[in-house]
Formats: C-alpha cells, structure tokens, sequence
C-alpha cells in the first residue's frame, strides 16, 4: 500500500504522463509490471487519474490545480495529438477577438481529423494539408504550447467552416466574418494584412 500511495503522490507532479512512466517510477520502488498495471486500473476508477486517450493520462490533482490556466488546456491539446497547433474558435479567444463560449479547444493537425471527449476537456483535431500547416507561434508560458497567430486562427477556421471556401469569395468574406461575430477590426493591422493575403493566395485571386 505505501509503494501504491507513494507512486501516485509522484505522478500527481507531473502535466501529463504516459504508461511508460509509470512502470518506470514503479520500477524504482521495486513494483512489477503486472502489479503497476492493476494499480492504473485502480487509479482510473478511483478517478485519482483521467486517461486522455490509450496510454496517456493526467492526474486529478494536478489537473484540478490547473485547469483554469488557458496555457495548460492549450498545452494538453498539443500533448494529445502530435503534431498540432490549437486554432479556430479556441484561438481567437485566446487573442479576445471573439466572445463565443467555447466548449472544445479545436486544433489543426496532418493527421486525420478526431475527436476526444475526457474527464480534462475536450478536444477536436481537424486535418490540413502540408502547405497550410504553418504560422503558428510558440508560446512561453507556465505550460508551453503552439497556436496560430491571430490571422491563421480566422484562416483556418473559415477553411473548415466553408469547405475549403467553397462558399466564400473575397467580396464577401468580411460580412461572412462580421456574421459569425468575429471583430475582425480589433486584430492588429499587420495580422488583418496577412488574413487578407493568404486568403488571396489560397483562392487564386
């Protein structure tokens, strides 16, 4: 029982932590593979940890500690899915260009487009091509964590929302802003410039 208390009491230091991580502090207190697997079990069910998806987790206490710091939700999103950047809705308030209550961090990733609903948030992953996984900025904080810069945020969320602006052209794409409540006249100038251009690169226009 201290071997079982004494591992959670080191797993609830760290942000986040992985299988591996755990059979290695187990095995620094001379517990076996067999015995620290059922100890994660009953770690999950005692709700001492959260699984964030197979084989990676966060312990309750540290994320109750944490969870309303902006950087530790946006620095989890770029944990779960690799590599990833936190976009869209999640980012423009983060930059207070939009007011809209946000219920899932969503994140642009290369790989497939996925969704993960756990005890710490939830989180939502949709997939770009190579050429526009890009301007994104590291951000140095408590937690660190990767977000589009202002311009790419708006970019990429009217990419999804439109199906690839399928239903935007250049003429109307501030009324289209101005519908979904964004003040676009709030994002510094030079970001408005680069919204403006890459839009333009991208339709060929």
């Amino acid at each position: 029982m201290k071997r079982k208390n004494n591992l959670i009491e080191q797993l609830k230091n760290l942000p986040h932590f992985t299988k591996s991580t755990v059979r290695q502090l187990g095995a620094g207190l001379g517990l076996k593979d067999a015995t620290i697997s059922v100890y994660i079990s009953r770690f999950l069910r005692s709700r001492e940890i959260y699984r964030l998806k197979n084989g990676l987790y966060v312990s309750a206490s540290f994320f109750d500690r944490n969870k309303g710091d902006v950087s530790y939700s946006f620095y989890l999103a770029n944990i779960l899915r690799k590599p990833s950047y936190v976009s869209s809705w999640a980012a423009l308030q983060y930059y207070n260009l939009t007011t809209e209550a946000i219920y899932s961090i969503t994140s642009v990733t290369q790989k497939v487009t996925r969704d993960y609903q756990t005890k710490a948030g939830n989180f939502s992953y949709q997939s770009i091509n190579e050429g526009l996984f890009s301007d994104f900025v590291h951000v140095k904080r408590k937690f660190d964590f990767f977000v589009a810069s202002p311009s790419k945020a708006l970019f990429d969320l009217l990419y999804f929302r439109t199906n690839e602006f399928k239903s935007v052209s250049i003429q109307n794409i501030k009324t289209f802003i101005e519908g979904l409540r964004i003040d676009i006249e709030e994002m510094d100038k030079e970001e408005q410039a680069k919204f403006y251009s890459l839009i333009k690169k991208y339709l060929h226009e």
